[in-house]
């Protein structure tokens, strides 16, 4: 073995130990939290993000004060960090993997490459037996009517950069494809087939370094206008389509060689079984009750994960539901206050606008004893 294989062998099997620095790549209120769980165990975190004053700013021990895509910016990230971690999927990856980085990147960027091209996520998850809605690659209006003309209605979807509903447009006639088609604004695209689901539900797992795996109970999601609202736990659904979820979520990361939190996103049909819509790779936010509900929050999860440590005690102690504050809903904050149960979580966002996450709330009703 070489001496330069063998240096980037101790750069990717680095165990952290407390007092060691995790860089974040992002700084909004995922990084925000990740950056408290770090804290509480003895880690330190440094983030980069374009914005001083960022969400994370306020709970981080430093911010790197540039674009994501910065190269020479993640270089300089890498030599202060013994490991760099990311809290969006839309990380750009070519600079990212041109960068002569000076630690491991968890997860790695092949997770991040396949989440950002819709196709390409669908593709994946189809190569492992995975099923989805049924879908087809759009690139002109006459791709559009084809996939029309054999999936029926459904649903036209930008490849990339379409998160809480956006880029999408509904097609539920022959007539609707031409608009459809002009809302993509000429971006690739795919069309997916409507699947006749009873409930929404995803898993938020870990993939440790070892290849050891664990999953938080599943949550039943709840969606307004594309933005998740409610995450209810538990489900309403078998212990046979929770187990097939998290069996398809395990297949998936350990297909990747993941380490770290991913929330995988299914589609529950009336027999039971689950369609896998869409993954993230990283901590999510129909995981947000884990940290009222469990020993072990997702945001620690993923912390101990990329710090090469073990997995932490996800069972959970108490029936959760957590509620999204969007916009104005922040203006409820007195009530939450003074609701039994409740945990609030403000990110910490100074201004509200129509569709912005400004926090959440978690309403737990503990297990009886």
């Amino acid at each position: 073995m070489s001496d330069t294989t063998a240096a980037s062998d101790d750069v990717e099997d680095r165990v952290l130990e407390p007092g060691d620095t995790i860089g974040i790549i992002g700084g909004g209120q995922l990084g925000r939290m990740l950056a408290m769980a770090a804290a509480r165990l003895g880690l330190r975190t440094l983030i980069l993000d374009p914005d001083a004053d960022c969400p994370a700013a306020a709970t981080a021990h430093g911010v790197v004060i540039a674009r994501h895509d910065d190269r020479a910016a993640l270089e300089a990230l890498s030599r202060q960090a013994a490991v760099i971690t990311y809290e969006f999927e839309n990380v750009p990856v070519a600079p990212l993997d041109a960068a002569d980085l000076s630690c491991a990147v968890r997860p790695g960027t092949q997770a991040l490459a396949i989440a950002q091209d819709r196709a390409s996520e669908k593709g994946f998850f189809n190569a492992l037996g995975i099923a989805t809605a049924p879908w087809a690659a759009v690139d002109s209006i006459a791709d559009a009517q084809t996939a029309f003309a054999a999936l029926g209605p459904g649903i036209l979807k930008t490849r990339r950069l379409g998160y809480d509903g956006k880029g999408q447009a509904r097609v539920r006639g022959a007539g609707d494809i031409a608009a459809a088609f002009s809302a993509m604004d000429g971006q690739p695209a795919i069309y997916e087939g409507f699947v006749g689901f009873e409930r929404e539900v995803s898993v938020i797992a870990a993939r440790f370094a070892d290849g050891s795996f664990s999953a938080f109970d599943v949550p039943e999601n709840r969606h307004d206008a594309g933005i998740l609202r409610q995450s209810i736990v538990p489900a309403d659904i078998g212990p046979a389509s929770a187990a097939a979820a998290c069996s398809a979520a395990r297949t998936l990361l350990d297909a990747l060689g993941y380490v770290g939190v991913a929330g995988v996103e299914f589609f529950v049909m009336a027999d039971g079984s689950v369609v896998a819509n869409e993954f993230a790779p990283r901590v999510h936010n129909s995981g947000h009750w884990t940290e009222a509900a469990c020993p072990v929050s997702q945001f620690e999860q993923h912390i101990r994960a990329v710090a090469g440590w073990t997995a932490g005690d996800t069972a959970r102690h108490s029936d959760a539901v957590m509620h999204n504050l969007v916009g104005d809903d922040v203006n409820d904050v007195p009530r939450w206050l003074a609701t039994p149960g409740a945990m609030l979580h403000l990110y910490g966002k100074a201004e509200a606008r129509p569709g912005r996450k400004m926090g959440h709330v978690t309403v737990i009703a503990p297990h009886p004893r």
